[in-house]
């Protein structure tokens, strides 16, 4: 895929305009004798983004030597293909979309060979599954049409499970593709379809407009690895003290989000950077990101977690593969050398 970046601007203009999104605002490089090193990440846009958003703002990256720019990304497929061709140095994304690319079982098709690594976690997922008004039960989809990101990656595979395991086969429904969590809940809000996968804080948003939440996905696995830190293993080996500095600014982010007495400033942050948010939303959303299911409070990979992703891809994935080995795709070693 050839990236081209006046249709992510462009992108980034209308994603302003929704209520869940805003602007992905980047910290200004500070005056003096440090020159920062820039570092392209993309990233799906929404509130997950929040430790990134408190890092900039608090200058955690800059005391690093890294100047942190965000792209948001409007699907799976297109942040996967850029990140693996070097269009972005790192990219937060679910892990099993860092499996479906380096196991050939990815949406997109890449001209260059996967060789991708997670160097740290991020959170659970937090997914739920949310339909349309009257559907409220999941016996209400027969005959309907659910939404996913991608046929094979960006949590398809949760959603066809949940399905399964609620008594609903293949034939009952029909499945289309909406690209990443924003397009879905707009499809899902212009009634497009019956259900979708959404991720906090839209679930928040989806209840208060009256869609249904019919299960959140940690509810019923109690391990799942959602977003993590991935990047290319060339651009880590050859960069590992870039990569060590982010991952410090983002666990010092993290550090100043979950600290109550910075309550209202990062509520702050986050309206700044999604500022069509009301303060309840905000507020809502501080409860749940923050709260005992939100953020990976140490950002570390979990391994239980993981291992419950690969069972889902050697179920659900083709060509049919069995994978069970974590390490395959995850190198903890910039994580400890971070934390040092």
């Amino acid at each position: 895929m050839k990236f081209l970046r006046p249709k992510v601007t462009r992108l980034c203009s209308a994603m302003a305009l929704a209520l869940a999104t805003g602007g992905l605002a980047t910290m200004p490089a500070p005056t003096g004798a440090q020159a920062l090193e820039t570092l392209s990440v993309i990233v799906f846009p929404g509130g997950f983004n929040w430790p990134i958003w408190v890092a900039q703002d608090k200058g955690f990256f800059a005391k690093g030597g890294l100047e942190v720019k965000l792209t948001p990304t409007p699907s799976s497929a297109f942040q996967l293909s850029n990140l693996i061709d070097g269009k972005f140095d790192i990219g937060h994304t679910a892990i099993d979309n860092v499996v479906a690319y380096m196991e050939g079982q990815g949406e997109a098709k890449v001209e260059t060979k996967p060789d991708l690594v997670v160097f740290m976690g991020g959170d659970n997922g937090f997914l739920s599954l949310v339909t349309q008004p009257d559907v409220k039960s999941y016996n209400d989809l027969k005959g309907k049409t659910v939404s996913v990101d991608a046929m094979t990656t960006g949590y398809a595979f949760v959603l066809f499970d949940l399905l399964k395991r609620n008594g609903l086969t293949t034939a009952d429904y029909k499945v289309e593709r909406a690209g990443g969590v924003m397009g879905r809940w707009q499809a899902l809000q212009e009634t497009k379809h019956a259900g979708t996968m959404l991720i906090s804080p839209f679930d928040i948003l989806a209840k208060d407009k009256g869609f249904n939440v019919l299960q959140y996905a940690i509810d019923l696995y109690g391990s799942y690895q959602g977003l993590v830190g991935a990047t290319r293993r060339e651009w880590a080996q050859n960069n590992p003290k870039q990569l060590e500095a982010y991952v410090r600014g983002y666990l010092a982010g993290l550090n100043y989000l979950y600290d109550p007495k910075n309550k209202d400033e990062v509520i702050g942050i986050l309206r700044k950077n999604q500022q069509q948010m009301s303060s309840q939303l905000a507020s809502q959303t501080y409860d749940s990101l923050v709260g005992p299911k939100g953020f990976s409070r140490t950002a570390e990979v979990d391994v239980a977690g993981v291992r419950k992703v690969l069972e889902l891809r050697s179920e659900y994935g083709q060509p049919k593969k069995a994978l069970t080995d974590p390490l395959r795709y995850y190198d903890p070693k910039f994580y400890e050398a971070a934390k040092r």
